[in-house]
């Protein structure tokens, strides 16, 4: 009697074997009939569950962002305002720096329309959303809802920033040690709490 083949779970390993592509050929190189040739599949099989190259990109971006805000709410638990904000900011950062390829497909790459994707645009939400949470509870009197996303911009923007700027091949004409790109994370992150009216870590 041969063996017998186990069933392959198509969904899942075709999430896995996208990001493969993405990582190792770059996000041009993604398509359903490449991933079901790395497979060993139809090239029909991930169709049942994808109906198109974007479809599972936006699944790829979702689950991205899913892992990126366990991430940051993990960071927080336990923490009061203002920590709970430091803690959120340096985690962006470790998680960055640790999952550059993650990063890269939630913030640099042409993602799927949204409006087309609802379920990736919720979750990109939810994680904008936890930054907006720890805003709100630092307390500022008189602060309107504008005042709030105008914050919550002005962080991201300038931790969004310095990840992209580390990402680059730029930064290593500078020649930073481990110890000098720590420093210049938490010297960022102080002066935005200071931004903040927050006293310094």
């Amino acid at each position: 009697m041969g063996t017998v083949k186990p069933r392959v779970d198509v969904r899942e390993a075709a999430l896995v074997e996208a990001r493969a592509i993405i990582e190792e050929s770059g996000l041009e190189a993604l398509s359903l009939r490449e991933v079901a040739r790395r497979l060993g599949i139809s090239h029909q099989a991930p169709y049942k569950h994808y109906p198109s190259r974007d479809h599972l990109l936006a699944e790829v971006i979702a689950r991205c962002y899913a892992d990126f805000a366990a991430y940051l709410d993990d960071s927080t638990k336990g923490e009061m305002p203002p920590d709970a904000l430091r803690n959120m900011g340096r985690a962006y950062m470790r998680y960055a720096l640790e999952s550059p390829l993650s990063y890269r497909l939630m913030f640099g790459a042409q993602m799927p329309d949204p409006a087309q994707h609802p379920e990736m645009l919720a979750k990109a939400q939810h994680a904008f959303q936890l930054l907006r949470s720890a805003l709100e509870a630092l307390p500022r009197p008189g602060r309107t809802a504008s005042m709030l996303e105008a914050d919550a911009m002005f962080i991201w923007s300038t931790i969004h920033g310095l990840a992209s700027i580390l990402h680059t091949r730029a930064i290593d004409s500078l020649q930073l040690t481990d110890e000098s790109v720590e420093a210049l994370i938490d010297s960022t992150l102080n002066k935005i709490g200071m931004a903040l009216g927050l006293q310094p870590s």
